[in-house]
């Protein structure tokens, strides 16, 4: 059926019947991801590495399915989709949003460690787990993969050198994946959400408040006016865009690194 419909009539933002895995979705951004697709009639597993996060996004999400992984290590990963084929039978959409941070401050005094688990989580867990995931959407007949980078893929970031190394690495690997899982009817589109509403960045600007010696009200505002639209995103914003990429009425979107940000002009 086309999804557009008569006249434009119809449009199918569905995923009706669809079996998603969202990483990383226990909390924040991911949970609200994985609450979208389940309005959206999906049957959705979602992974997390915590435990207590997870008990509690079973009993808040009831249909929601759970496994504790950390998509950094290769062998949890595949211990979860040995799971996820035997709980679904299969896979047609991926979102790989599992992430972290990184380290923050000149890049003469980043911690090798931190630097290695920003690499580790922000590009070798989406390797692992899509590696894992195109084979199932392959034998599904095709199927969706939303990977989660940042505005920081599209543009330098003083300080955070890391961060937005490991998201213009998510953005290669997705238009990478796209030619390549293309002629097998699978889309692969990347979301770059930029200040998001929540704890994660409220904790990024006391950071940047105490290294510049000023208030944490100025560092927010400081973030502010960098987004042409002067206000921030939501996390409700970023699983939206999530859902319509991987509905039918995005049938012929590939490749794309979509910002959700507000537009963003520089950053500082």
């Amino acid at each position: 059926m086309d999804p557009i419909g008569q006249h434009g009539k119809g449009l199918d933002f569905s995923c009706r019947g669809q079996r998603a895995l969202v990483t990383g979705a226990a909390s924040g951004i991911g949970r609200v991801i994985a609450e979208a697709l389940l309005d959206a009639q999906a049957q959705v597993y979602v992974c997390d590495v915590s435990a207590e996060a997870l008990a509690e996004c079973e009993q808040a999400l009831p249909g929601v399915r759970t496994a504790r992984a950390d998509v950094s290590d290769a062998g949890q990963v595949d211990a979860m989709f040995a799971r996820i084929a035997e709980d679904f039978g299969g896979l047609d959409i991926l979102v790989n949003n599992a992430g972290v941070t990184g380290p923050v401050g000149p890049i003469e005094d980043n911690d090798p460690a931190q630097w290695e688990r920003n690499m580790q989580v922000n590009v070798n867990g989406m390797f692992y787990c899509t590696r894992r995931a195109v084979p199932m959407l392959k034998q599904a007949g095709g199927g969706a993969i939303v990977n989660t980078s940042s505005v920081a893929g599209r543009m330098g970031y003083p300080g955070r050198a890391g961060y937005a190394a490991s998201k213009w690495g998510v953005v290669g690997l997705t238009r990478s994946l796209s030619a390549e899982l293309g002629p097998h009817n699978i889309r692969v589109n990347a979301v770059l959400p930029g200040t998001v509403e929540g704890e994660r960045h409220e904790r990024l600007y006391a950071e940047r408040a105490k290294r510049q010696n000023m208030t944490f009200q100025e560092a927010e505002a400081l973030y502010t006016t960098q987004v042409a639209l002067r206000r921030f995103v939501t996390p409700r914003d970023i699983a939206a865009a999530v859902v319509f990429l991987c509905s039918p009425a995005a049938r012929n979107i590939s490749g794309q690194a979509l910002g959700v940000c507000g537009d963003v002009q520089y950053m500082r």
